[in-house]
């Protein structure tokens, strides 16, 4: 018979029997001091960055259009609160490619209260005092109608003419329609510049074009904002709704383990089901329609995405994608099928489990609070720090200028040099900058922001499958359950994580974090590259993406399974790693038959709750059924609301199924564990449960595919174990 080295070879030496070891190690050290202070640091150094961030930010700057002296339109508490729209002296000057790279038309702007709804000219308003009184409304201030016309627009104080306009994402934009094939302003095709030029409305169609280059992106983000403060009570009674679901099918599990599992199969294929006729309906309908034949890609990117429900193609792609979600899962439960049994009855076992813990169930929501504190605090810097520049004012001008584009001062400006050499040229505020120490490294802090956020996000993950793996752990190596059980296990697992492993946590949060922010800067190139022709390279990139991802599910399986070794042991975290890894490589038969079906079977629970509360989400804010016309908020997107609650549904699922999910994982490693240190016998008793032992040991005597290598592996284990038996005896 082989020797015991030579048997374990590479996958390491098992577990030895410990008549002295009762489950999680209570006397234990910590664990990874030097990843400790280091995390300990950053953290520090994070709230640092955000007290500077605030300290400088403004975001007001993403929210009110700014004049040419940089004060905000709207801004309550100003003298522009009564102001709330941006007005251009003259629209035209937009259509120039600067606008594209610097944001700002080099044309005169002011706040004003509201759009010009009528053509006039300045030349005509300076002979009546009515017209005039109207002119100053888009003027800037200290203007009179002594001053003449000469003077005032030499002075650039009043524009030289108004133009019928709209007010468009809080700029006054010209009014432009279409009559018989013309362009008008106003119901007009021509109108008068102010200097007795004619200009055509079409003329005004590159400036109005270029000006809202940027302010298409935004008006979309603030139709979003807007379609959140109409609906946000709904979106929270939704994921209400879909945190309650989630609740009652994880007591039903407890007690109906069996019977829920098939009834979340069957379900989950019905509203998918649903999905595939709900698409295919929508795509018959259409097919009359004209104009729904049109392509995506002949559409384009529309900032009003509700135009791609209006062509067959956009459900065409749904149901397809649909039905091989539909197929994959179906094809899955055929060749699980005699699996399925053995995940059922190992999840019940999760269920006694969980039922000896119940407050595990609730811990998710400790998780859910410090995950929102960290995104809350993540973009509220991140907001102050794309918001932290400074008014930067430049050189604007109508004819050749050696100073054209360059920072200068507004407040001294009338009696520069840049001025003297350059008569009728401005100095107007053209975007938020700035040349300073902080302004240089901001793009580092921001970076620095995004790593933090991984890391404080992953560590915040990591501390829930440590507390509860100490908890599911404690149940599993009582010798009598639960009176040898902690009286409240899972404040004494989260106690001993942040007490002695807070390094260990740290350590790993920190892995996980360098692969995502790679991930990160990896989009970041393939943005860059999208038009680029080099073919090698987006081949390059594609790979280093695919090979990344791959790598961070491997770090994050080694992670889970790390920390379960760390709550029982109390070992660092690379020795943990290396125990988990080899632990399970000497069980890879189980690990693949009963680990990873029922993880299945789980995310056939979160999918159905997903699809339930997203159908229902459906149908409520997009109006298909009339009993909610009236009580459904009017929204620009409905599918706003609706994805917002599909996302929260998922994460709120994810949240109480990782409990099960990792009862199971913990249980699973314990099994093995005492499958090595244990024989079954009076000296050696196992510590697993007979239901569980049976389900385990029938899966290898049912399933020849469980493979003779593994049958002679467990033959082999029991033969060296008894070996080592005889020698003990011996000795």
């Amino acid at each position: 018979m082989p020797e015991d080295g030579e048997y374990y070879g590479k996958n390491g030496e098992p577990r030895k029997h410990d008549p002295s070891f009762k489950g999680p190690i209570q006397n234990r050290g910590c664990t990874d001091i030097v990843c400790c202070i280091f995390f300990i640091v950053a953290i520090l150094a994070y709230f640092a960055v955000g007290i500077l961030a605030w300290s400088q930010g403004d975001p007001r700057k993403v929210i009110y259009p700014t004049d040419s002296r940089g004060q905000f339109c709207g801004q309550a508490g100003t003298p522009q609160e009564n102001k709330p729209l941006l007005f251009y002296f003259n629209i035209m000057k937009c259509a120039s490619p600067m606008v594209l790279l610097e944001f700002q038309c080099p044309t005169p702007q002011i706040c004003v209260q509201s759009c010009p709804t009528k053509f006039m000219t300045l030349v005509s308003a300076v002979n009546t005092p009515s017209d005039f009184d109207y002119y100053k409304n888009f003027c800037q201030e200290g203007v009179t109608m002594s001053m003449g016309a000469a003077q005032i627009l030499s002075l650039r104080l009043c524009p030289a003419t108004l133009i019928p306009s709209v007010p468009f994402t809080r700029r006054c934009f010209p009014a432009l329609g279409q009559k018989g094939g013309v362009i008008t302003v106003g119901n007009s095709s021509q109108f008068d510049d102010g200097r007795g030029n004619m200009i055509d409305a079409k003329n005004l169609l590159d400036g109005v074009s270029n000006a809202t280059v940027v302010m298409e992106a935004r008006q979309v983000v603030m139709k979003i904002f807007e379609d959140y403060t109409q609906s946000w009570y709904w979106i929270l009674i939704g994921l209400v709704i879909a945190m309650l679901i989630s609740l009652l099918f994880i007591v039903l599990l407890r007690y109906l383990a069996g019977i829920m599992v098939w009834v979340m199969i069957v379900l989950v294929i019905l509203v998918i089901g649903y999905g595939i006729f709900h698409c295919y309906m929508e795509y018959a309908a259409l097919q009359q329609k004209p104009g729904s034949n049109v392509t995506i890609q002949q559409l384009g990117f529309q900032t009003d995405f509700s135009v791609y429900l209006q062509i067959r193609q956009t459900w065409l792609a749904f149901m397809i994608i649909l039905a091989i979600v539909e197929v994959v899962i179906i094809l899955l439960l055929i060749f699980l099928r005699k699996r399925l049994l053995i995940a059922i009855a190992l999840i019940k076992e999760a269920s006694r489990a969980i039922g000896h813990v119940m407050c595990s169930l609730f811990y998710p929501l400790f998780t859910f609070l410090l995950l929102a504190i960290v995104i809350a605090y993540w973009a509220v810097t991140a907001v102050f720090l794309s918001t932290s520049n400074q008014a930067i004012y430049k050189v604007f001008n109508e004819s050749a200028c050696m100073y054209s584009r360059d920072n200068c001062d507004p407040g001294n400006y009338s009696t520069s040099v840049m001025k003297g050499h350059c008569p009728d040229s401005q100095c107007l505020f053209a975007f938020y900058g700035g040349e300073t120490v902080y302004h240089k490294y901001l793009i580092a802090l921001q970076f620095y922001n995004v790593f933090l956020f991984f890391w404080c996000a992953n560590f915040v993950t990591a501390l829930g499958q440590m507390t509860l793996a100490g908890a599911f752990a404690s149940y599993y190596w009582a010798p009598v359950k639960p009176n040898d059980m902690p009286a409240f296990p899972v404040f004494s697992a989260l106690g001993r994580s942040l007490r002695y492993h807070t390094g260990t946590l740290a350590f790993g949060s920190l892995i996980l974090a360098i692969i995502q922010i790679i991930r990160v800067l990896l989009e970041y190139l393939d943005h860059k590259l999208n038009a680029a022709q080099n073919k090698f390279a987006k081949f390059l990139l594609c790979c280093l993406k695919c090979c990344f991802w791959c790598l961070e599910k491997f770090i994050k399986f080694i992670n889970r399974n790390a920390y379960i070794m760390v709550a029982i042991y109390g070992k660092n975290f690379c020795t943990s790693a290396k125990d988990a890894f080899f632990l399970l490589m000497r069980n890879m038969i189980r690990v693949a038959v009963l680990d990873k079906v029922t993880d299945f079977l789980l995310f056939l629970g979160k999918l159905l709750i997903v699809g339930l509360v997203g159908v229902f989400a459906f149908f409520f804010f997009s109006g298909k059924v009339k009993a909610f016309e009236n009580t459904a908020p009017s929204l620009h997107y409905y599918w706003v609301p609706i994805l917002t609650v599909v996302v929260g549904s998922y994460l709120i699922a994810h949240g109480f199924f990782s409990v099960y999910a990792m009862c199971v994982d913990t249980l699973f490693l314990c099994f093995c564990e005492d499958l090595e240190r244990n024989d079954g016998s009076a000296s050696r008793p196992y510590y697993m449960s007979s239901s569980l032992r049976e389900i385990l040991w029938k899966n290898k005597a049912e399933d020849p595919s469980a493979s003779s290598a593994q049958q002679q592996d467990d033959e082999d284990d029991i033969q060296l174990k008894q070996q080592q038996t005889r020698q003990d005896d011996s000795a």
